[in-house]
């Protein structure tokens, strides 16, 4: 999507939404023990602090992307290395739900009717991109924040046979990318993706 609206929702979501994300990593990790990201500088709303140039790029080009990751030391955190650090993964996707519900409940309550069509094609892009950004990163697959989280709720003893996805998880997911693109109809992460998202923005915005 290259028009104005869907570009500027983009920009915005890179300048703000990203380092909403990272800040959010950053913020949690700091009140649970570990400062790192603040001693780092991370925990900012700066987003030169945060932008990573392939990322960005390619939230330009398509609904996904991804910033610096925010240093983490699990070693540090309360209650634990894994369930800490999952409390940490899980902020930075719960802050994209977040900004997608703080312009979608206004438009589902009317409050945006009567706006230019190119307004609301903005705020759609805005919400569904913030949609998808919050089902990409709960994937549970390293390096994405949903593998922590899902290693943070299953218990240590699962937890330790899920440990060869740290190793091969961004190989599976690189794989997963590659197979949807030379064959569309094994785009498996790309149907996944799109069918959690229209139900969300069912949810949220009512079509």
């Amino acid at each position: 999507m290259f028009d104005i609206p869907s570009l500027l929702a983009k920009l915005v979501i890179l300048l703000i939404g990203f380092p909403i994300h990272e800040f959010a990593h950053a913020y949690v990790a700091y009140r649970l023990g570990d400062d790192t990201a603040a001693r780092q500088g991370r925990l900012t709303l700066n987003p030169l602090a945060h932008l990573e140039p392939i990322g960005s790029l390619l939230l330009l080009f398509s609904f996904i992307g991804w910033a610096k990751p925010v240093p983490v030391n699990p070693y540090r955190l309360r209650f634990g290395p894994r369930v800490g650090h999952a409390l940490v993964s899980a902020a930075g996707p719960l802050s994209n739900l977040l900004m997608a519900a703080a312009v979608a409940i206004p438009w589902r309550l009317g409050w945006l009717d009567g706006m230019p069509t190119v307004v609301l094609e903005f705020f759609w892009v805005f919400v569904a991109v913030n949609v998808a950004l919050f089902l990409f990163n709960l994937i549970p697959l390293a390096p994405l924040d949903g593998n922590s989280v899902l290693r943070g709720v299953i218990g240590a003893r699962a937890a330790r046979t899920l440990e060869p996805l740290q190793t091969y998880g961004p190989m599976i997911l690189l794989g997963l990318f590659m197979v949807g693109y030379v064959v569309p109809g094994l785009n498996i992460l790309g149907n996944g993706l799109r069918l959690g998202i229209d139900a969300i923005m069912r949810l949220l915005i009512g079509f």
